[in-house]
C-alpha cells in the first residue's frame, strides 16, 4: 500500500470513530460537573440505570442505557462551549445482533452483580421472565429485569429472541406455576423422566392437556409435561389475584421456614425484600427489588403512637435514622400481620413480635425500626391484572 494512500485511510477511519466535537472552546474546562449533574437527574440508582462516563482529554468515553441521558449531557456541554469527541457507547451493543430480549429458561436464574460465579448474588428471575440484554462479556450477559435491576446472567441460563421472536413468545398461551416446588416431566407421568425442577412463579408456554397434565414448551424449546393441579393459566391466575391484608399474610406464611439467602427472590431462599417483593407478586403486585427501594413508594402510616394504625400487609422498614448531615439508611423490610407480630426473613422466614413479653419478640429490630408502607396497586411497579408482563 502507498504511504499516501495508508495515511488517508488513518484519517478516515479517525475520522469515523469521531461523532461529534464543540468547538471554539479548551479543552480545560472542566466536564465532571456537568456528567455528575446527569447522572444525578437521569440515573441517580445504579442498581436500575447505567451512565458510566468520563472524559479523558476531549475525549468522552463510557456507556449507558439511557439514550435521552447522553443527548442532555452532549446538550449541556455544547451550552458551556466544552470541547469533547463523543465516543459514548449507547447499550444495547451491536455484537448482540438484534436478539436485545431473553426469558429465562431455568426454574430460577441467579442474577449477580458482576460477570462471574463468584460474584456476589444481587437478585433472582424465575423461569419465563422476560430480560433486556444490554451487553455480552465472556458468555455472560448484562440484563434488565423487569423491575429495572441491572445485573449479570450466565448465558446458558436464558433463551435469547430478537423482537419478532420475542413479540411471538409474548403473544403465546401461557401457564404459571403455583405450588412453591415441583417438577416438569419428560412425559404425562409423575413416574417420568424429570426435564426440570419448577417453584412458584414459573410461567411456560402452555399447549393442550393430556392425562391430567398440560404439555408445556420452556422458551429455550424443551417441552415438557406438567400436573394440571400444580398449576394455572396465566391470564387466569393474573385476573384472581387479589392483594388484601388476609391473602397477602396467607401468602408470606406459605413462605414460612424458606431460608435467608443474599440477592434471593424465589422459594429457593429469600432474602428480607426479596421475601416482600415474593409475598406481593403472589398478589399479583411487582415491587423494586430492595428494601432501600420499597421505602420510596405507598402511602406512610403514622406509628407515633403504636402500631394500632397498621393493618396486615403493610411494609415495616428498619435500620438507621437520619442524623445531622447523615441520611436515613433503610436496611431491612419485614410485613406487618397484626396482634403486634410481623414476618421477616433472618436466618429463615419467621414471625417475630414487638410485644416484649413474647417469646418471639425481636429486640434488635424494634430497637432500628423507622417507618410503615402501605402498598396500594397503583404504587407498584407493575399490577400483573393490568400489565402484560407476560
Amino acid at each position: 500500500m502507498k504511504k499516501s494512500t495508508y495515511i488517508l485511510l488513518l484519517v478516515f477511519i479517525w475520522a469515523c470513530s469521531t461523532t461529534k466535537v464543540a468547538n471554539n472552546s479548551s479543552a480545560d474546562i472542566p466536564a465532571q460537573p456537568y456528567i455528575d449533574s446527569i447522572v444525578n437527574q437521569y440515573a441517580p440508582d445504579k442498581r436500575t440505570a447505567l451512565f458510566k462516563v468520563v472524559r479523558k482529554g476531549t475525549v468522552l468515553s463510557g456507556e449507558t442505557n439511557l439514550a435521552e441521558a447522553k443527548a442532555a449531557l452532549l446538550e449541556k456541554l455544547y451550552a458551556a462551549n466544552i470541547n469533547f469527541v463523543d465516543s459514548i457507547q449507547i447499550l444495547p451493543q451491536q455484537n448482540l445482533q438484534g436478539k436485545h430480549s431473553a426469558v429465562v429458561s431455568v426454574s430460577v436464574a441467579n442474577l449477580r452483580l458482576l460477570p462471574g460465579h463468584p460474584a456476589e448474588l444481587v437478585t433472582q428471575a424465575t423461569l419465563g421472565t422476560p430480560l433486556k440484554v444490554l451487553k455480552k462479556e465472556r458468555g455472560w450477559y448484562l440484563v434488565q429485569t423487569p423491575d429495572k435491576y441491572l445485573a449479570w446472567v450466565e448465558g446458558g441460563m436464558l433463551a435469547f429472541m430478537d423482537t419478532l421472536t420475542f413479540k411471538k413468545w409474548k403473544q403465546s398461551e401461557k401457564l404459571i406455576y403455583t405450588q412453591p416446588f415441583g417438577l416438569a416431566y419428560a412425559s404425562p407421568d409423575a413416574q417420568a423422566a424429570t426435564v426440570s425442577d419448577l417453584v412458584y412463579g414459573d410461567v411456560l408456554t402452555t399447549g393442550s392437556r393430556k392425562n391430567g397434565f398440560y404439555e408445556v414448551s420452556f422458551p429455550d424449546g424443551r417441552t415438557a409435561f406438567v400436573p394440571v393441579e400444580d398449576a394455572m393459566k396465566y391470564k387466569e391466575w393474573a385476573l384472581s389475584r387479589q392483594p388484601t391484608p388476609d391473602n397477602l399474610v396467607q401468602s408470606a406464611k406459605q413462605l414460612l421456614g424458606v431460608p435467608y439467602l443474599w440477592g434471593g427472590t424465589s422459594f429457593k431462599g429469600v432474602d428480607c425484600s426479596g421475601f416482600t417483593k415474593t409475598v406481593y407478586f403472589m398478589n399479583g403486585l411487582v415491587l423494586p427489588r430492595d428494601a432501600s427501594q420499597q421505602v420510596n413508594i405507598g402511602e406512610e402510616i403514622d406509628t407515633k403512637n403504636g402500631w394500632s394504625n397498621l393493618r396486615p400487609g403493610d411494609l415495616l422498614f428498619f435500620g438507621i435514622p437520619a442524623k445531622d448531615t447523615r441520611p436515613e439508611r433503610v436496611v431491612h423490610v419485614g410485613m406487618w400481620i397484626g396482634n403486634e407480630e410481623f414476618i421477616q426473613a433472618a436466618s429463615m422466614v419467621k414471625i417475630s413480635s414487638f410485644n416484649t413479653s413474647a417469646a418471639n419478640y425481636d429486640s434488635s429490630e424494634h430497637r432500628r425500626f423507622l417507618r410503615a408502607k402501605r402498598i396500594q396497586p397503583q404504587a407498584a411497579i407493575y399490577d400483573l391484572r393490568k400489565a402484560p408482563l407476560y
